[in-house]
């Protein structure tokens, strides 16, 4: 067996497997070579190994340590360190779902109740699948899939573990608090029940003030393998076994009463969110955050822990983490000088050719009622223009309706997202427009209307002006979580329109709405926190055809199937309904023409320009009644 693992670093996961006379060796440092994960992942802040000798992190088995010789700590350390093992159990691995990270730190329990416990790590742990949100409060964030991270903190990980065991792994169901990056780097995470039962909770030093330098400490964590400290180090403490419990005595260097509190205890990174706790009494001292090879580690202090668990909160300033929002601003009408919004004949062959017209298309009587009045007057009835686009808004529903894109791949800009920032548009009302309050929910996202990539064009003041024009409520609409886990082919559409307009240089316009219920029907629209939450979506792209003269249109949906079974339904099709069931969300091409009578729009001006219409199969089921929907499961499924 140890030639098989020579030089090879294993994850934990097989290191359970280890025969126990195996793991007695290591523990009496005979090394196999390297057993630490290849796959260690790069953890936020450093993680520091402080004292090259006498500083040892010692392993943990059955909720006890493993004692060795420490000659450079005092003669009462290893009696001291039995009478706080009590407190082993309260510290867990903070575990990732949907993550590419399996684990990013430790946590522990600072307060429990009959179900539940507050678990303290550190920000930069927790916000590897966690952001706040502009009014403070904290949410997990999605995967690029579209699926929502989560986390949990698993009590266990030691060393002796016989296979892996989910027994006393709780689910970290909330976020209560996350630190913005001007304060301490602490985040406070939720336990609301368990399958077992919860360990106790930590307490904390009342008085930090009788704290005083050599006094012993000591951090019990989860230290990875970490590049970033000396490898001949991390082999003489650590004997390639990484990733599981450990117990790491040392002593401090300067009380929290002088400045910081730091320490000699050894770390590496995962030890983010380990508790320091006093080995007089096993209380904390601190929150173990970061620390400076061969110099010093430090930690958030009790005092400050405390007054977080007691419901204080800092004072925010106006600086923000990359990801994290910032709170709403508001643009006066005289921002908007000069915006041209949607150019209806913005489709040529070349500069001096005739425009192919791309008109407005028409909204239905029953919604064009609403629609807000911009200020400066525009020359398209109810246009909001933006650089490059335009919006039509309904203030009833406070939710536009349809937007409107000119998009030329030749003259594409890059610009890079920075921290979102969202505005109301003073050309009309404040009070028809949502703001931060309505996106309060975690599973509402803000979505933009038109995407922010598209307008992205010209010179480069154009170019920036555009991006930030996409981040006003008013192309602003609520999606659920359903929906966006599973529009990546719809997000792979966009792109794909806007890849191809920047290979090919071509020029499109891009018409987007919510497809929304008939107010005269017997289905209501989903309201969370005051904002209607579409289920629906459609898109319209407009461009020029082969020849480079007449208009190409095609259509397309995001969608359970609602849309669908309300055209069979409309069309009487009892026979195709039978059986009919609601799948996942998917993307649809469908006939404009089909479009235009599920949702009500006037989209007369594109529907000849359909490709769909144009085929045999396309006008025989025109000509049947049948729905033209083709439902694409890649892009190349798209008929052009």
């Amino acid at each position: 067996m140890c030639d098989a693992i020579a030089n090879k670093r294993l994850p934990v996961s097989l290191m359970h497997a280890l025969p126990q006379s195996s793991l007695d060796a290591l523990e009496k440092g005979q090394s196999f070579g390297s057993v630490a994960d290849t796959a260690t992942q790069s953890f936020g802040d450093m993680e520091a190994i402080v004292a090259l000798v006498g500083r040892p992190s010692l392993l943990i088995r059955n909720d006890k340590v493993v004692m060795q010789k420490m000659p450079e700590l005092p003669r009462q350390t290893p009696g001291l360190i039995l009478g706080v093992q009590k407190w082993i159990p309260s510290v867990g691995r903070i575990e990732f779902h949907n993550n590419d990270m399996a684990w990013g730190g430790t946590g522990w329990v600072a307060e429990r109740w009959s179900k539940g416990a507050l678990v303290v790590t550190n920000r930069h742990v927790a916000r590897i699948v966690a952001r706040r949100k502009a009014d403070g409060s904290a949410v997990f964030m999605r995967s690029p899939s579209g699926a929502r991270y989560g986390a949990a903190i698993d009590f266990g990980e030691e060393v002796a573990s016989r296979k892996i065991d989910h027994s006393r792994t709780a689910e970290l169901s909330r976020v209560q608090y996350l630190a913005d990056d001007t304060s301490a780097d602490v985040a406070l995470l939720r336990i609301e029940t368990a399958d077992f039962e919860l360990p106790e909770a930590f307490r904390l030093i009342e008085d930090e003030r009788k704290l005083a330098e050599g006094e012993l400490v000591a951090l019990i964590g989860y230290p990875a393998y970490d590049s970033r400290n000396d490898a001949d180090a991390q082999a003489r403490y650590f004997r390639d076994i990484y990733e599981v419990k450990r117990f790491a005595p040392g002593k401090i260097l300067q009380a929290p009463g002088d400045g910081i509190l730091t320490y000699d205890c050894t770390s590496l990174g995962g030890n983010s969110g380990s508790p320091v706790i006093r080995l007089e009494d096993g209380k904390v001292a601190g929150l173990h955050f970061s620390g400076i090879y061969g110099k010093a580690n430090s930690a958030v202090s009790a005092r400050t822990i405390g007054a977080l668990l007691k419901g204080q909160r800092p004072v925010s300033v106006a600086l923000r983490g990359e990801g994290e929002e910032a709170r709403d601003g508001s643009h006066p009408a005289a921002y908007f000088a000069g915006r041209a919004g949607l150019d209806t004949d913005f489709l040529k062959s070349h500069p001096d050719a005739q425009p192919v017209a791309t008109p407005w298309p028409g909204i239905p009587a029953h919604w064009s009622a609403g629609l807000a009045e911009p200020a400066d007057n525009p020359p398209e009835p109810n246009e909001l223009r933006y650089t490059h686009f335009g919006i039509k808004y309904s203030a009833a529903l406070k939710l536009p309706l349809i937007t409107a894109v000119n998009l030329d791949g030749a003259a594409s800009v890059r610009v890079k997202r920075g921290n979102d920032k969202w505005f109301a548009d003073e050309r009309i009302p404040r009070s028809v427009q949502l703001n931060a309050q309505n996106f309060r929910d975690a599973e509402i996202d803000r979505g933009h209307m038109v995407r922010r990539e598209d307008p992205v064009w010209g010179s480069p003041g154009d170019a920036q002006q555009a991006n930030d024009d996409t981040f006003h409520y008013t192309n602003a609409a609520a999606q659920h979580s359903r929906l966006n886990q599973d529009k990546s082919l719809w997000q792979g559409l966009e792109n794909y329109i806007l890849d191809n307009a920047r290979t090919h240089g071509f020029q499109a316009c891009v018409f987007t709405g919510p497809v929304l219920r008939d107010p005269e029907g017997d289905e209501e629209e989903i309201v969370i926190d005051g904002a209607i939450v579409p289920i629906e979506f459609w898109k319209v792209v407009a461009t020029l055809d082969a020849s480079d003269k007449t208009l190409h249109a095609t259509a397309y949906v995001l969608s359970q199937g609602q849309l669908i079974r309300k055209l069979l339904e409309k069309r009487s099709r009892a026979e195709a309904l039978e059986g009919f069931v609601l799948g996942a969300y998917r993307t649809f091409q469908v006939a404009i023409s089909d479009l235009a009578d599920a949702t009500g729009y006037d989209f007369s001006a594109y529907v000849a320009a359909d490709p769909l219409a144009r085929n045999e199969s396309g006008r025989e089921a025109l000509r049947s009644g049948e729905p033209l929907v083709l439902p694409l499961d890649k892009l190349a499924d798209i008929i052009l």
